[in-house]
């Protein structure tokens, strides 16, 4: 099974702050190196942080491959995993299909949204991709913006069928669901990855392996040493590093994402806030002030864990 770690940033488009119609690829270097150097072990572009549903086709090849180039040139065995997922399974396996000839390490394919399909088209939806392709696949289940949602059984079902579906992102809140799942498949055989980053540590606690993260563009140092203490048994440094960084990711939260993480990234130099319609960025004082309390936490929490 490929290893794709414990720590896996989705990662934002960044945007021309002047044309918002144009990727801002010094941006997107610096962000990649900036992950790399904090821990992240795998990148996931053109998911939902990375805004896909604005981008077009040739947008997101194109910025898989610049991620894929630059990511070999850093050589520190960083995976590249492209979001191929849709709501139509031609365009999905399309998707998956340009992913390999890429070159990309996976493929993340999320939960038909807007269609409402039942268990059966989830399964046969699936089924397609899973066959069309001989990337890793990480399934992503996530209701709150697909409506519907795989149940355990047709995640065991569909793992249980196609060998290259080596993990499953859980954004449900669900653990009735991930205890399931865990209880018929080993780390080896699944990995399971938190959706939702202030659910890592009790996800971790049932069988997770890691986090698909939106907040370790911030925190991805403390992300780190959050999982590699808990996988070493020290649970009460764990939870102190959880507390620690619980405010930030509330504040990155507390808005639609990726509205928050490209604020925080404003505020860090490394990107503009710009994100394109119908997602509006936060006025400039409110990016300000959302920067300062970050900034203010985050010199807390290190100062504590020293």
């Amino acid at each position: 099974m490929i290893n794709f770690g414990s720590l896996i940033t989705a990662m934002v488009t960044p945007f021309k702050e002047d044309d918002i119609n144009r990727i801002d690829y010094i941006a997107a270097e610096n962000i990649i190196t900036h992950l790399v150097k904090t821990g992240t072990d795998s990148i996931i572009i053109s998911g939902t942080t990375g805004e896909r549903p604005t981008l077009t086709h040739q947008e997101e090849e194109d910025l898989l491959d610049f991620t894929l180039k630059k990511v070999k040139e850093l050589d520190q065995g960083t995976k590249v995993i492209f979001g191929a997922g849709s709501n139509c399974t031609k365009t999905a396996v399309h998707s998956a299909k340009r992913a390999e000839e890429l070159g990309a390490d996976g493929i993340l394919l999320v939960v038909p949204y807007y269609n409402k399909p039942n268990q059966e088209g989830l399964i046969k939806h699936f089924n397609e991709i899973s066959s069309s392709t001989d990337l890793p696949i990480i399934l992503y289940n996530v209701p709150a913006r697909s409506v519907v949602s795989l149940t355990a059984e047709s995640i065991i079902e569909l793992v249980s069928n196609n060998p290259n579906i080596v993990a499953l992102k859980e954004a449900s809140s669900n653990f009735d669901l991930i205890s399931t799942v865990r209880q018929k498949f080993s780390s080896n055989a699944l990995k399971i990855y938190s959706g939702e980053d202030t659910l890592i540590l009790p996800m971790m606690s049932i069988g997770a392996d890691g986090i698909i993260s939106v907040c370790s563009h911030v925190v991805g140092k403390q992300m780190k040493d959050m999982i590699l203490a808990f996988q070493s048994g020290n649970n009460e440094l764990a939870k102190r590093i959880h507390l620690r960084m619980f405010p930030v990711m509330k504040a990155i939260f507390s808005d639609t994402n990726p509205i928050g993480i490209k604020a925080a990234l404003a505020g860090m130099e490394l990107c503009s806030a710009e994100l394109r319609s119908p997602m509006v960025s936060l006025p400039k004082e409110k990016q300000l002030e959302y920067s300062k309390l970050i900034k203010e936490v985050l010199e807390v929490a290190e100062a504590d864990l020293v």
